[in-house]
């Protein structure tokens, strides 16, 4: 454990991935702690990876090779794509309790997967993670909650947030009325490097420390709307009006058991479908602000965002067709 109190030495696994870029740039950005990313030896990927990135090469195959990639470790950090296999990910579990290290970040990243029957209907059950971390009983857990990324949601497509921009058609789903969550990328990145620049254990009585989230999920977000609010953004920031597009209506319980049939047989394109649909139901599951009662912004002391300004990040990449960074 570190003797002054905070995180020091972090290990990535996903630097380089769609939220590995973003935690990496805002912890060197803080310039406060030693960074590692754990890589393959044969990935191409570590040739992006920035300078101030310690890189090491390890073979995910093998504990011992992720063992000693893990030795002095604070916080394994886990980002990887949502569909990798579980297995990997408690490989990493294991090899970071047999190092010792004191706390894990895992491969969470997105909707309120403390909503156990969500995690499975979404085909995202962690439970197996968790539970193996604490059973080892060497690490804690801490699993951060940032809802679906606003500009990558909005600017991916009508199967996402109801938006194709390129054919001017808007798809309301229960009337447009269902709220959520949502973070832009930014917000991510720093919500991460707040969190590791808590300090471990409370300096003195009521301050917010890194242990008080042992075991826990970490509630961040940029915004709480619903399509309505959205789709009003997106017609003040490109000028458009409402009778220039195509406005359709549907059910999200009807377009989640359409995309259950799909991935069913084989199709594994409808998974975007699938996810937010179910996130879209009536249950309020997105909403993770009144559910949960609570936001961790003001520990954190993340700054309030401008919703036309990530709507404006989410239209640009829409016309320009991008799906990741």
């Amino acid at each position: 454990m570190p003797e002054n109190n905070h995180i020091k030495n972090v290990a990535l696994v996903g630097a380089t991935g769609t939220v590995g870029v973003l935690i990496v740039a805002s912890l060197l950005k803080l310039g406060t702690h030693t960074l590692t990313a754990l890589t393959r030896h044969d990935s191409p990927a570590a040739s992006s990876i920035p300078p101030g990135v310690k890189i090491a090469k390890v073979d995910y195959s093998s504990e011992a090779s992720l063992v000693s990639a893990l030795q002095g470790q604070d916080i394994l950090i886990i980002t990887m794509n949502s569909r990798a296999p579980l297995s990997t990910e408690l490989s990493l579990v294991r090899a970071a309790a047999k190092a010792g290290v004191p706390y894990v970040l895992p491969n969470n990243w997105g909707i309120d997967l403390a909503d156990e029957q969500l995690g499975v209907d979404v085909k995202l059950d962690r439970r197996p993670v968790l539970r193996l971390v604490e059973e080892l009983g060497v690490s804690a857990w801490v699993s951060v909650t940032t809802g679906f990324w606003y500009e990558y949601s909005l600017g991916y497509g009508s199967e996402t947030f109801g938006m194709d921009w390129k054919g001017r058609t808007w798809t309301f789903f229960d009337g447009g009325e269902t709220r959520m969550n949502t973070s832009t990328w930014p917000q991510v990145g720093r919500a991460v490097a707040a969190l590791l620049s808590l300090p471990l254990t409370p300096p003195s009585p009521g301050v917010p420390s890194l242990s008080d989230y042992k075991n826990k999920f970490v509630y961040v977000s940029s915004f709480n709307l619903n399509q309505k609010e959205m789709f009003a953004s997106v017609l003040r920031v490109t000028g458009t009006k409402e009778s220039e597009w195509t406005i359709k209506h549907e059910d999200s319980v009807a377009r989640y058991q359409e995309a259950e049939k799909r991935l069913s047989a084989g199709d594994g394109a409808a998974y975007p479908q699938l996810l937010y649909s179910r996130v879209f139901f009536k249950d309020g599951c997105g909403n993770f602000e009144e559910r949960r009662g609570r936001l961790d912004n003001g520990v954190l002391g993340l700054e309030k965002e401008d919703l036309d300004e990530a709507t404006r990040v989410a239209v640009d990449r829409a016309e320009k067709g991008l799906k990741y960074h």
